[in-house]
């Protein structure tokens, strides 16, 4: 069985660690979410109650097991199992037994969250939905501790991290001409969805501090990437690169498990002897014998890679390196995802390409990207009720607070990702379309209700669940304030209403 060492790369043992462990986290924070959103936003009583949506479309040409039926208890048994799955797998248990068994526990959390994303409308609609999914999927072929990584699976890993790298830098060379002109950052730390706490922090940065951030990120995305599939170090420091850009963004805002996700799937490229060599308290495996039977260079960190470098059996593996029947799913596998791999390969390249798209019902082998095109002016949608019985401009309307969109003039932003706010994020997306939307309204007369499940979904409710005799919504222009402004008043936003844009509604407007 000496061949199936060609196979096998042992060198990867903490990227699999990573990789497998980092990814399981990321289920549990989104069956966490759905947990706790998925009822009042969707559920069998929420704003776009799936059961509806099931009726719409007899023949939903989506896998789910919501098929068959939906109700909240259901989705509360997905989420607990997917929840109860991923620890096991965050704590490593399947992964001390064989291939077989990780395996099963990853299919499972894609099968389980995949039923959810696909009855999840428009508050399921983000990319790192199915790029979690295509990640659960690619990362349960990594195998158990009974067998190294197999090699295969490691670059298709690496061709995951490199669409999703690759596909956000040629989207913003495509889109907007501030990303051309560098100028982009002079307004995202301030626009972005949902900022964070030192979102003003960067956004108050020298003008030409910002355009050497958009330089830095064109090079992480445009260049960096093709790094991912050299020889050692380059491959690591490739890796390295990315994540440190990764957690730059993290610090500067609140993205769901998207950054997360990208510097979990750069470890795809790290090799435990640079980090061995780099970092001497990380331990090997193996023996440096094993390595020199190989005719590799015990102590040297240059040869190797993902492509090449014969492994030698590692001695911290027990058994051989395992079955030929595992070896043989595992290459499959990778072809499989190769092969998915044409389309997205093709949208990279195309004059128009898509972003954020799947090819397939399975959503494998998606393309990805992000903000094409940042917006210059952040324009907040403020709801506000009133308990007075006539809705003039001089009745004591209350501004609902959200947890996650700016509000108070003074409140700084909180730090939510990789928790993903639903909510609070199609609300940053109505001023780019419309507030005319059937999930807004739901919502609306939700609040005059005073629906617990719907008021659960905010920070503060200023009625304390009273409801409302009137719910009216305007929008406003939010700008960080400057350092001046900040030590005159002690506001982070400075505030400028500007139009109505639903005058005020009540109960009796349903009909």
């Amino acid at each position: 069985m000496d061949w199936l060492l060609w196979f096998s790369a042992p060198d990867y043992e903490l990227a699999r660690i990573v990789l497998q462990r980092g990814v399981a986290a990321l289920f549990f924070v989104a069956f966490l979410s759905s947990l706790n959103q998925f009822p009042a936003l969707l559920g069998e009583h929420g704003l776009l109650p799936v059961p509806d949506f099931l009726n719409a479309f007899h023949r939903l040409n989506r896998p789910t097991l919501f098929r068959w039926g939906y109700s909240d208890r259901r989705l509360r048994w997905v989420c607990g199992v997917g929840l109860a799955v991923s620890v096991l797998l965050i704590l490593g248990i399947p992964q001390l037994g064989p291939p077989w068994i990780p395996l099963i526990a990853f299919l499972v959390l894609w099968a389980l969250y995949m039923s959810i994303v696909n009855v999840g409308q428009t508050f399921y609609g983000f990319g790192w939905e199915m790029l979690l999914l295509e990640a659960g999927f690619t990362v349960a072929f990594l195998g158990s501790d009974q067998s190294p990584p197999p090699t295969a699976v490691l670059i298709v890993t690496a061709w995951l991290m490199f669409r999703l790298e690759f596909g956000a830098g040629m989207i913003k060379i495509r889109g907007g001409r501030e990303w051309r002109d560098l100028t982009a950052l002079y307004y995202h730390h301030e626009t972005q969805p949902m900022p964070g706490p030192l979102s003003r922090r960067f956004h108050l940065l020298p003008k030409p501090l910002h355009r050497v951030e958009v330089v830095g990120n064109h090079f992480a995305q445009l260049v960096v990437p093709f790094f991912l599939f050299a020889p050692q170090p380059l491959a690591t420091t490739a890796a390295a690169i990315m994540i440190v850009t990764q957690l730059w963004l993290v610090l500067s805002g609140n993205f769901a498990w998207l950054n997360w996700s990208a510097i979990v799937l750069a470890f795809s490229g790290v090799s435990d002897r640079v980090v061995h060599a780099v970092l001497p308290f990380m331990p090997l495996r193996y023996s440096p014998a094993s390595w020199a039977e190989a005719g590799a260079e015990p102590d040297g960190v240059w040869s190797g890679g993902l492509f090449g470098g014969g492994w030698g059996e590692p001695t911290g593996y027990p058994g051989d390196v395992g079955s030929w029947a595992w070896a043989v799913v595992a290459l499959a596998a990778a072809l499989f995802l190769a092969v998915l791999g044409y389309w997205p390969a093709k949208n990279l390249f195309s004059r128009r390409q898509l972003m954020n798209a799947a090819f397939n019902r399975w959503m494998l082998g998606n393309t990805y990207g992000a903000f094409g095109s940042v917006t210059k002016r952040r324009v907040e949608i403020v709801v506000e009720g009133t308990l007075d019985d006539v809705p003039s401009d001089e009745a004591d309307w209350r501004e609902y607070r959200f947890k996650g969109k700016p509000g108070e003039p003074e409140r700084i932003p909180r730090q939510w990702a990789p928790y993903h706010l639903r909510l609070d994020w199609l609300m940053w997306f109505l001023p780019l379309r419309t507030v005319h939307e059937e999930w807004f309204y739901a919502f609306l007369f939700k609040l005059l209700e005073a629906d617990r499940a719907t008021l659960k979904l905010l920070r503060a409710d200023p009625f304390g669940g009273e409801p409302p005799r009137w719910i009216r919504v305007r929008n406003a222009l939010y700008q960080f304030s400057t350092a001046e402004q900040f030590r005159e008043t002690g506001n982070r936003w400075m505030i400028t209403p500007l139009r109505m844009l639903i005058r005020p509604i009540e109960l009796r407007d349903v009909a």
